[in-house]
Protein backbone atom coordinates (compact mmCIF):
# COMPACT_ATOMS: atom_id res chain seq x y z
CA UNK A 1 0.00 0.00 0.00
CA UNK A 2 1.24 3.29 -0.92
CA UNK A 3 2.52 5.42 2.48
CA UNK A 4 -0.20 8.08 1.88
CA UNK A 5 -2.96 5.36 1.72
CA UNK A 6 -1.85 4.01 4.73
CA UNK A 7 -1.64 7.45 6.58
CA UNK A 8 -5.06 7.87 5.57
CA UNK A 9 -6.20 4.96 7.15
CA UNK A 10 -4.38 5.94 10.25
CA UNK A 11 -6.11 9.49 9.86
CA UNK A 12 -9.30 8.29 9.66
CA UNK A 13 -9.19 5.47 12.23
CA UNK A 14 -6.34 6.01 15.03
CA UNK A 15 -7.50 9.78 14.93
CA UNK A 16 -11.55 9.73 13.88
CA UNK A 17 -14.33 7.36 13.23
CA UNK A 18 -13.86 5.32 10.49
CA UNK A 19 -14.18 6.69 6.78
CA UNK A 20 -18.13 7.07 5.69
CA UNK A 21 -19.81 5.05 2.72
CA UNK A 22 -21.46 6.27 -0.44
CA UNK A 23 -19.76 9.10 -2.02
CA UNK A 24 -18.21 10.29 0.91
CA UNK A 25 -14.55 9.32 -0.36
CA UNK A 26 -13.11 10.15 2.78
CA UNK A 27 -9.93 7.85 1.92
CA UNK A 28 -9.08 9.00 -1.39
CA UNK A 29 -9.07 13.03 0.57
CA UNK A 30 -7.32 11.78 3.41
CA UNK A 31 -4.95 10.28 1.19
CA UNK A 32 -3.98 13.49 -0.30
CA UNK A 33 -2.71 15.62 3.35
CA UNK A 34 -3.13 12.78 6.00
CA UNK A 35 -2.32 15.40 8.49
CA UNK A 36 -3.81 18.67 7.45
CA UNK A 37 -7.09 16.39 6.81
CA UNK A 38 -7.19 15.99 10.84
CA UNK A 39 -5.91 19.34 11.69
CA UNK A 40 -8.86 20.92 9.94
CA UNK A 41 -11.56 20.24 11.91
CA UNK A 42 -9.61 22.25 14.86
CA UNK A 43 -9.04 25.27 12.69
CA UNK A 44 -13.06 25.70 12.38
CA UNK A 45 -14.53 28.47 14.62
CA UNK A 46 -16.00 26.83 17.76
CA UNK A 47 -14.83 23.23 16.59
CA UNK A 48 -15.97 21.35 19.77
CA UNK A 49 -19.46 22.93 20.43
CA UNK A 50 -22.81 21.96 19.35
CA UNK A 51 -24.89 24.62 18.39
CA UNK A 52 -28.30 23.42 17.36
CA UNK A 53 -31.31 24.59 17.86
CA UNK A 54 -32.96 23.19 20.93
CA UNK A 55 -30.00 22.28 23.26
CA UNK A 56 -30.32 24.83 26.11
CA UNK A 57 -27.95 26.30 28.31
CA UNK A 58 -27.08 24.71 32.19
CA UNK A 59 -29.01 27.34 34.15
CA UNK A 60 -31.81 26.74 31.52
CA UNK A 61 -31.50 22.95 31.65
CA UNK A 62 -31.98 23.25 35.48
CA UNK A 63 -35.17 25.53 35.38
CA UNK A 64 -36.87 22.77 33.11
CA UNK A 65 -35.92 20.43 35.46
CA UNK A 66 -37.03 21.76 38.20
CA UNK A 67 -40.22 23.30 36.62
CA UNK A 68 -40.81 19.05 35.70
CA UNK A 69 -40.20 18.40 39.42
CA UNK A 70 -42.48 20.48 40.73
CA UNK A 71 -44.92 19.74 38.09
CA UNK A 72 -45.28 16.26 38.95
CA UNK A 73 -45.02 16.73 42.36
CA UNK A 74 -48.45 18.38 41.89
CA UNK A 75 -49.67 15.80 39.47
CA UNK A 76 -49.21 13.37 41.95
CA UNK A 77 -50.94 15.23 44.89
CA UNK A 78 -53.62 15.59 42.68
CA UNK A 79 -54.05 11.76 41.89
CA UNK A 80 -53.54 11.28 45.52
CA UNK A 81 -56.28 13.08 46.17
CA UNK A 82 -58.82 12.16 43.30
CA UNK A 83 -61.97 10.20 44.53
CA UNK A 84 -61.99 6.88 43.90
CA UNK A 85 -63.64 5.69 40.41
CA UNK A 86 -64.88 1.90 41.68
CA UNK A 87 -68.27 1.12 40.28
CA UNK A 88 -70.74 0.09 42.64
CA UNK A 89 -72.22 -3.49 42.50
CA UNK A 90 -75.24 -4.17 40.64
CA UNK A 91 -74.18 -0.21 38.36
CA UNK A 92 -74.15 -1.65 35.16
CA UNK A 93 -73.52 1.21 33.57
CA UNK A 94 -70.70 2.58 36.11
CA UNK A 95 -68.95 -0.46 35.13
CA UNK A 96 -69.11 -0.23 31.71
CA UNK A 97 -67.54 3.38 31.99
CA UNK A 98 -64.78 1.68 34.32
CA UNK A 99 -64.11 -0.46 32.34
CA UNK A 100 -63.01 2.08 29.42
CA UNK A 101 -59.75 3.28 29.29
CA UNK A 102 -59.56 6.66 31.36
CA UNK A 103 -58.95 10.11 29.70
CA UNK A 104 -56.36 12.22 31.02
CA UNK A 105 -57.78 14.79 33.23
CA UNK A 106 -56.25 17.62 35.45
CA UNK A 107 -56.09 15.53 38.58
CA UNK A 108 -54.11 11.94 36.50
CA UNK A 109 -51.86 13.41 33.57
CA UNK A 110 -48.50 13.59 34.16
CA UNK A 111 -46.14 16.01 32.28
CA UNK A 112 -44.13 15.48 29.67
CA UNK A 113 -40.68 14.12 30.94
CA UNK A 114 -38.44 16.69 29.76
CA UNK A 115 -35.55 14.82 31.94
CA UNK A 116 -35.55 11.77 29.12
CA UNK A 117 -36.14 14.24 26.47
CA UNK A 118 -33.15 16.41 26.95
CA UNK A 119 -31.11 13.68 27.38
CA UNK A 120 -32.14 11.85 24.07
CA UNK A 121 -31.75 15.11 22.37
CA UNK A 122 -28.49 15.44 23.81
CA UNK A 123 -27.32 12.06 22.65
CA UNK A 124 -28.93 12.61 19.29
CA UNK A 125 -26.53 15.97 18.19
CA UNK A 126 -23.48 14.34 19.32
CA UNK A 127 -24.34 10.99 17.62
CA UNK A 128 -25.17 13.09 14.10
CA UNK A 129 -21.97 15.42 14.73
CA UNK A 130 -20.09 12.11 14.80
CA UNK A 131 -21.01 10.28 12.28
CA UNK A 132 -21.14 13.31 9.80
CA UNK A 133 -17.85 14.99 10.08
CA UNK A 134 -15.28 14.69 7.76
CA UNK A 135 -13.10 12.94 10.27
CA UNK A 136 -14.34 12.83 14.01
CA UNK A 137 -11.27 14.01 15.28
CA UNK A 138 -12.98 16.46 17.53
CA UNK A 139 -15.79 14.63 18.69
CA UNK A 140 -12.90 11.62 19.75
CA UNK A 141 -11.49 14.41 21.52
CA UNK A 142 -14.70 15.49 22.84
CA UNK A 143 -15.51 11.80 23.70
CA UNK A 144 -12.23 11.65 25.39
CA UNK A 145 -12.16 14.15 28.10
CA UNK A 146 -16.13 13.89 28.63
CA UNK A 147 -14.71 10.44 29.49
CA UNK A 148 -11.79 12.12 31.97
CA UNK A 149 -13.86 14.69 33.37
CA UNK A 150 -16.68 11.80 33.93
CA UNK A 151 -19.88 12.30 35.64
CA UNK A 152 -23.11 10.03 35.54
CA UNK A 153 -26.62 10.47 34.18
CA UNK A 154 -27.88 8.01 36.98
CA UNK A 155 -26.95 10.15 39.65
CA UNK A 156 -30.18 12.03 39.26
CA UNK A 157 -32.94 13.64 36.89
CA UNK A 158 -30.23 16.65 37.09
CA UNK A 159 -27.21 15.09 36.30
CA UNK A 160 -29.20 13.73 33.28
CA UNK A 161 -30.48 16.63 32.14
CA UNK A 162 -26.44 18.34 32.11
CA UNK A 163 -24.88 15.36 30.96
CA UNK A 164 -24.21 15.82 27.99
CA UNK A 165 -23.44 19.72 27.87
CA UNK A 166 -20.37 20.46 30.33
CA UNK A 167 -17.51 19.49 29.09
CA UNK A 168 -17.42 20.88 25.49
CA UNK A 169 -16.50 25.08 25.76
CA UNK A 170 -12.95 25.12 26.60
CA UNK A 171 -12.29 21.87 25.10
CA UNK A 172 -9.29 23.44 22.48
CA UNK A 173 -7.91 26.31 25.06
CA UNK A 174 -5.69 25.96 28.59
CA UNK A 175 -5.98 22.81 30.81
CA UNK A 176 -6.57 25.12 34.00
CA UNK A 177 -9.49 27.07 32.03
CA UNK A 178 -10.76 23.54 31.24
CA UNK A 179 -10.60 22.44 34.68
CA UNK A 180 -11.87 25.38 36.43
CA UNK A 181 -14.99 25.26 34.05
CA UNK A 182 -15.14 21.84 34.91
CA UNK A 183 -15.35 21.51 38.88
CA UNK A 184 -17.04 24.43 38.72
CA UNK A 185 -19.51 23.71 36.59
CA UNK A 186 -23.22 22.57 38.57
CA UNK A 187 -23.04 18.66 37.13
CA UNK A 188 -19.57 17.60 38.08
CA UNK A 189 -20.39 19.66 41.70
CA UNK A 190 -23.98 17.83 41.89
CA UNK A 191 -22.04 14.43 40.85
CA UNK A 192 -19.36 14.54 43.51
CA UNK A 193 -21.75 16.05 45.93
CA UNK A 194 -19.71 18.94 47.09
CA UNK A 195 -22.99 20.76 47.52
CA UNK A 196 -23.66 19.21 50.55
CA UNK A 197 -19.87 19.68 51.55
CA UNK A 198 -19.82 22.10 54.78
CA UNK A 199 -16.09 23.18 56.43
CA UNK A 200 -16.09 22.51 59.99
CA UNK A 201 -15.73 25.88 61.13
CA UNK A 202 -17.80 27.57 58.23
CA UNK A 203 -21.35 29.32 59.81
CA UNK A 204 -23.34 26.55 58.43
CA UNK A 205 -20.91 24.00 59.54
CA UNK A 206 -21.38 24.85 63.25
CA UNK A 207 -25.40 24.83 62.94
CA UNK A 208 -25.99 21.45 60.95
CA UNK A 209 -25.42 17.93 60.97
CA UNK A 210 -23.30 17.60 57.86
CA UNK A 211 -19.81 17.94 56.96
CA UNK A 212 -16.88 18.01 54.94
CA UNK A 213 -17.22 15.71 51.65
CA UNK A 214 -13.92 14.48 50.19
CA UNK A 215 -15.56 13.14 47.38
CA UNK A 216 -15.07 16.12 44.52
CA UNK A 217 -11.54 16.71 45.82
CA UNK A 218 -10.16 13.23 45.89
CA UNK A 219 -11.01 12.73 41.79
CA UNK A 220 -9.76 16.44 41.42
CA UNK A 221 -6.29 14.62 42.47
CA UNK A 222 -6.18 11.48 41.18
CA UNK A 223 -8.92 11.41 38.35
CA UNK A 224 -8.34 15.21 36.60
CA UNK A 225 -4.70 16.50 37.39
CA UNK A 226 -1.97 14.86 39.42
CA UNK A 227 -2.82 10.73 38.70
CA UNK A 228 -2.78 7.81 41.24
CA UNK A 229 1.03 8.23 42.85
CA UNK A 230 1.28 12.40 41.77
CA UNK A 231 2.68 12.82 44.98
CA UNK A 232 -0.25 14.09 47.20
CA UNK A 233 -1.18 12.79 50.58
CA UNK A 234 -5.02 12.27 52.44
CA UNK A 235 -3.93 15.60 54.02
CA UNK A 236 -3.83 17.48 50.98
CA UNK A 237 -7.43 15.47 49.76
CA UNK A 238 -8.76 17.02 53.10
CA UNK A 239 -7.18 20.09 52.23
CA UNK A 240 -8.62 21.00 48.93
CA UNK A 241 -12.25 19.67 49.96
CA UNK A 242 -11.79 22.67 52.91
CA UNK A 243 -10.57 24.79 50.06
CA UNK A 244 -13.67 23.85 47.88
CA UNK A 245 -16.14 24.39 50.40
CA UNK A 246 -18.69 26.64 49.12
CA UNK A 247 -18.74 25.47 45.53
CA UNK A 248 -22.15 24.82 44.75
CA UNK A 249 -25.02 26.05 42.43
CA UNK A 250 -28.19 27.57 42.82
CA UNK A 251 -31.38 25.87 43.79
CA UNK A 252 -34.94 25.95 42.69
CA UNK A 253 -35.78 28.76 44.75
CA UNK A 254 -32.28 31.06 42.95
CA UNK A 255 -31.58 32.41 47.17
CA UNK A 256 -28.03 32.37 46.55
CA UNK A 257 -28.47 33.09 42.08
CA UNK A 258 -29.86 31.82 38.95
CA UNK A 259 -31.06 28.70 39.47
CA UNK A 260 -29.21 25.58 38.02
CA UNK A 261 -25.69 28.29 37.98
CA UNK A 262 -22.55 27.85 39.86
CA UNK A 263 -22.13 30.19 42.85
CA UNK A 264 -19.71 30.44 45.95
CA UNK A 265 -21.49 29.92 49.39
CA UNK A 266 -19.39 31.90 51.68
CA UNK A 267 -21.43 30.16 54.77
CA UNK A 268 -20.52 27.02 53.76
CA UNK A 269 -17.01 27.97 52.96
CA UNK A 270 -14.23 26.69 55.65
CA UNK A 271 -12.44 29.84 56.86
CA UNK A 272 -8.93 30.20 57.49
CA UNK A 273 -5.59 29.87 55.07
CA UNK A 274 -5.02 25.97 53.98
CA UNK A 275 -1.60 23.88 52.85
CA UNK A 276 -1.81 21.68 49.45
CA UNK A 277 1.57 20.19 48.18
CA UNK A 278 3.28 22.65 50.79
CA UNK A 279 2.19 25.70 49.51
CA UNK A 280 0.01 27.93 51.67
CA UNK A 281 -3.33 29.25 50.23
CA UNK A 282 -4.66 32.30 51.88
CA UNK A 283 -8.51 32.63 52.50
CA UNK A 284 -9.96 34.85 49.89
CA UNK A 285 -12.92 33.41 49.06
CA UNK A 286 -13.85 31.42 46.01
CA UNK A 287 -10.12 32.80 44.42
CA UNK A 288 -8.64 30.61 47.06
CA UNK A 289 -9.98 27.20 45.24
CA UNK A 290 -9.56 29.30 41.70
CA UNK A 291 -5.55 29.21 42.44
CA UNK A 292 -5.25 25.92 44.23
CA UNK A 293 -6.80 24.56 40.89
CA UNK A 294 -4.58 26.73 38.39
CA UNK A 295 -1.45 25.37 40.51
CA UNK A 296 -2.74 21.74 40.06
CA UNK A 297 -3.14 22.48 36.29
CA UNK A 298 0.61 23.46 36.05
CA UNK A 299 1.68 20.98 37.90
CA UNK A 300 4.52 18.33 36.33
CA UNK A 301 2.50 15.05 37.47
CA UNK A 302 -0.78 16.66 35.46
CA UNK A 303 1.79 16.82 32.47
CA UNK A 304 2.30 13.38 32.71
CA UNK A 305 -0.47 12.07 33.49
CA UNK A 306 -2.61 14.14 30.60
CA UNK A 307 0.25 13.27 28.31
CA UNK A 308 -0.15 9.70 29.15
CA UNK A 309 -4.01 9.60 28.96
CA UNK A 310 -3.91 11.21 25.38
CA UNK A 311 -1.34 9.14 23.93
CA UNK A 312 -3.01 5.87 25.37
CA UNK A 313 -6.66 6.74 23.89
CA UNK A 314 -5.31 7.47 20.56
CA UNK A 315 -2.05 5.30 19.86
CA UNK A 316 -1.62 2.75 21.78
CA UNK A 317 -1.95 0.98 25.22
CA UNK A 318 1.73 1.12 25.90
CA UNK A 319 2.73 4.43 24.00
CA UNK A 320 5.99 5.15 22.73
CA UNK A 321 8.15 6.56 25.52
CA UNK A 322 9.70 9.68 23.26
CA UNK A 323 5.98 10.56 22.26
CA UNK A 324 5.09 10.61 25.90
CA UNK A 325 7.81 13.03 26.90
CA UNK A 326 7.43 14.80 24.32
CA UNK A 327 3.48 15.79 24.70
CA UNK A 328 4.32 16.26 28.55
CA UNK A 329 7.41 18.99 27.59
CA UNK A 330 4.90 20.20 25.11
CA UNK A 331 2.46 20.56 27.85
CA UNK A 332 4.70 21.89 30.37
CA UNK A 333 6.27 24.79 28.02
CA UNK A 334 2.53 26.16 26.57
CA UNK A 335 1.09 26.49 29.99
CA UNK A 336 -1.32 23.44 29.30
CA UNK A 337 -2.23 24.80 25.84
CA UNK A 338 -4.51 21.92 25.16
CA UNK A 339 -4.33 22.63 21.35
CA UNK A 340 -0.68 22.49 21.03
CA UNK A 341 -0.53 19.33 22.54
CA UNK A 342 -3.18 17.76 20.38
CA UNK A 343 -1.12 19.70 17.31
CA UNK A 344 2.25 18.25 19.11
CA UNK A 345 0.09 14.40 18.85
CA UNK A 346 -0.65 14.82 15.36
CA UNK A 347 2.63 16.09 14.57
CA UNK A 348 4.81 13.32 16.32
CA UNK A 349 6.23 10.26 13.67
CA UNK A 350 4.95 7.39 16.31
CA UNK A 351 1.24 8.20 16.06
CA UNK A 352 1.63 7.44 12.40
CA UNK A 353 4.10 4.67 12.24
CA UNK A 354 2.31 2.61 15.26
CA UNK A 355 -0.34 -0.43 13.93
CA UNK A 356 -3.68 0.22 14.32
CA UNK A 357 -3.85 -2.40 17.26
CA UNK A 358 -6.46 -0.57 19.27
CA UNK A 359 -9.46 -1.84 19.57
CA UNK A 360 -12.83 0.36 19.38
CA UNK A 361 -14.73 1.29 21.91
CA UNK A 362 -18.43 0.03 22.25
CA UNK A 363 -19.60 4.08 21.69
CA UNK A 364 -16.49 4.22 18.91
CA UNK A 365 -17.97 0.79 17.46
CA UNK A 366 -21.88 2.35 16.70
CA UNK A 367 -20.69 5.77 15.03
CA UNK A 368 -18.24 4.21 13.12
CA UNK A 369 -20.76 1.48 11.87
CA UNK A 370 -23.35 4.46 11.06
CA UNK A 371 -20.61 6.45 9.10
CA UNK A 372 -19.90 3.56 7.15
CA UNK A 373 -23.15 2.66 6.33
CA UNK A 374 -24.19 6.25 5.88
CA UNK A 375 -26.57 6.83 7.77
CA UNK A 376 -27.37 9.41 10.16
CA UNK A 377 -28.88 8.98 13.16
CA UNK A 378 -32.67 10.03 13.16
CA UNK A 379 -33.68 8.87 16.61
CA UNK A 380 -30.75 8.09 19.36
CA UNK A 381 -32.84 5.32 20.21
CA UNK A 382 -30.50 2.36 18.45
CA UNK A 383 -27.13 3.58 19.21
CA UNK A 384 -28.21 4.18 22.71
CA UNK A 385 -29.51 0.41 23.32
CA UNK A 386 -26.58 -0.95 21.60
CA UNK A 387 -24.58 0.97 24.40
CA UNK A 388 -26.32 -0.26 27.04
CA UNK A 389 -25.95 -3.84 25.69
CA UNK A 390 -22.22 -3.57 24.94
CA UNK A 391 -21.40 -1.91 28.57
CA UNK A 392 -20.76 1.53 27.76
CA UNK A 393 -23.56 3.71 28.19
CA UNK A 394 -23.73 6.80 27.22
CA UNK A 395 -22.60 9.34 29.77
CA UNK A 396 -23.00 7.06 32.44
CA UNK A 397 -19.92 4.79 33.76
CA UNK A 398 -19.96 2.75 37.42
CA UNK A 399 -17.85 5.18 38.79
CA UNK A 400 -16.12 8.34 38.41
CA UNK A 401 -12.62 6.80 36.84
CA UNK A 402 -15.08 6.56 33.66
CA UNK A 403 -14.67 3.97 31.35
CA UNK A 404 -11.87 1.55 30.55
CA UNK A 405 -9.27 2.92 27.94
CA UNK A 406 -7.43 -0.49 26.93
CA UNK A 407 -8.19 -3.42 24.86
CA UNK A 408 -8.32 -5.80 27.75
CA UNK A 409 -11.50 -4.02 28.74
CA UNK A 410 -13.07 -4.58 25.63
CA UNK A 411 -11.91 -7.44 23.89
CA UNK A 412 -13.66 -10.08 26.23
CA UNK A 413 -15.65 -12.75 24.39
CA UNK A 414 -18.80 -12.28 25.56
CA UNK A 415 -18.41 -8.38 24.73
CA UNK A 416 -16.84 -9.56 21.07
CA UNK A 417 -20.36 -12.25 20.61
CA UNK A 418 -22.26 -8.95 21.36
CA UNK A 419 -20.51 -6.89 18.41
CA UNK A 420 -21.46 -9.93 16.19
CA UNK A 421 -25.03 -10.09 16.95
CA UNK A 422 -25.18 -6.07 16.91
CA UNK A 423 -23.52 -6.17 13.10
CA UNK A 424 -26.29 -8.82 12.18
CA UNK A 425 -28.66 -6.72 13.32
CA UNK A 426 -27.68 -3.60 11.50
CA UNK A 427 -26.58 -5.58 8.34
CA UNK A 428 -30.31 -6.85 8.40
CA UNK A 429 -31.63 -3.44 8.61
CA UNK A 430 -29.88 -1.73 5.85
CA UNK A 431 -28.85 -4.13 3.34
CA UNK A 432 -30.66 -3.44 0.75
CA UNK A 433 -28.36 -2.32 -2.64
CA UNK A 434 -25.34 -2.21 -0.67
CA UNK A 435 -22.62 -4.35 -2.02
CA UNK A 436 -20.33 -5.36 0.57
CA UNK A 437 -16.96 -5.88 -1.72
CA UNK A 438 -17.35 -2.43 -2.84
CA UNK A 439 -17.72 -0.62 0.60
CA UNK A 440 -14.57 -2.79 1.69
CA UNK A 441 -12.72 -1.18 -1.07
CA UNK A 442 -14.45 1.93 -0.36
CA UNK A 443 -13.12 2.39 3.01
CA UNK A 444 -10.24 0.08 3.84
CA UNK A 445 -9.20 -0.32 0.23
CA UNK A 446 -5.86 -2.11 -0.03
CA UNK A 447 -5.02 -2.43 3.77
CA UNK A 448 -7.79 -5.36 3.40
CA UNK A 449 -6.56 -8.68 4.23
CA UNK A 450 -6.39 -11.67 2.18
CA UNK A 451 -8.49 -13.35 4.79
CA UNK A 452 -11.36 -10.53 5.39
CA UNK A 453 -11.56 -10.39 1.74
CA UNK A 454 -11.85 -14.05 1.33
CA UNK A 455 -14.44 -14.20 4.06
CA UNK A 456 -16.54 -11.96 2.74
CA UNK A 457 -16.58 -13.12 -0.73
CA UNK A 458 -17.05 -16.70 0.37
CA UNK A 459 -20.25 -15.01 2.75
CA UNK A 460 -23.65 -16.65 1.80
CA UNK A 461 -25.52 -14.08 1.45
CA UNK A 462 -24.84 -9.91 1.26
CA UNK A 463 -26.46 -9.45 4.90
CA UNK A 464 -23.59 -11.79 6.17
CA UNK A 465 -21.14 -10.57 4.38
CA UNK A 466 -21.96 -6.97 5.40
CA UNK A 467 -21.69 -8.66 8.93
CA UNK A 468 -18.35 -10.08 9.06
CA UNK A 469 -16.83 -6.33 7.66
CA UNK A 470 -18.52 -4.93 10.52
CA UNK A 471 -16.20 -7.39 12.35
CA UNK A 472 -13.25 -7.21 10.49
CA UNK A 473 -10.34 -6.61 12.25
CA UNK A 474 -9.60 -3.77 10.01
CA UNK A 475 -13.04 -1.91 11.13
CA UNK A 476 -12.69 -3.26 14.90
CA UNK A 477 -9.56 -2.04 14.84
CA UNK A 478 -7.97 1.70 15.51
Amino acid sequence: MARDSQSALIALNRFGFGARGGAAGDLVNAASDPRGFVKAELSRPNAALLEVPGLQSTPALAEAAFAYQAQLKQAREMAAKAPSKTPEDGNANAAMAASEPMQPNAATSQPLNIIQKTYRAEALARLQRAVIADCGFTERLVAFWSNHFCISANKGELARMWAGSFEREAMLGRFADMLKAVEQHPAMLFFLDNQQSLGPDSRAGQTRKRGLNENLAREIMELHTLGVGGGYSQQDVTSLARIITGWTFAGRQGQLGTPGSFVFNANAHQPGSQQLLGKIYGDAGVAQGEAALADLARHPFTAKFIATKLARHFVADEPPAPLLARLQQVFGNSDGDLKKVTAALLDSDEAWKAPLTKLRSPYEFLVAAGRLLARIPEDPALYLNGLNQLGQPLWAPAGPNGFPDTNAAWAAPEGMKLRLDISAQLASRVVGNIEPRDLLELVVGEAASAETRQAIERAETRQQALALLLMSPEFQRR
